[in-house]
């Protein structure tokens, strides 16, 4: 495996536990940082005109995991699991109705 991928799964494990640390010690509510990730993805828009829709993809999926690793049921963080979640999740928006 590439180390840079082995780099990412750790900078990800890392945020998603401090996120959760935030929310548990009540610093933010998890409203407050799933608002914060919304608006994190919304800023990929600025860069959408000249970038592929796989880059833009790229660029969503540490957004879309922290958000998925916050909706998990107090399980252990496993970047597999949330991983292929963040998957299914973009392959079941991309199956449904065109907008």
């Amino acid at each position: 495996m590439n180390t840079a991928n082995l780099q990412m799964e750790g900078t990800l494990l890392a945020l998603a536990a401090l996120c959760e640390a935030l929310q548990r010690k009540g610093v933010m509510t998890g409203d407050e940082i799933a608002q914060a990730l919304t608006c994190a993805e919304a800023g990929i828009s600025s860069r959408a005109p000249g970038m592929s829709e796989a880059n833009r993809e790229a660029i969503r999926f540490p957004i879309r995991f922290l958000r998925r690793a916050m909706e998990r049921d107090g399980s252990a963080l496993d970047y597999a699991a949330i991983a292929a979640g963040v998957g299914r999740t973009r392959d079941g928006a991309r199956s449904g109705p065109a907008e």
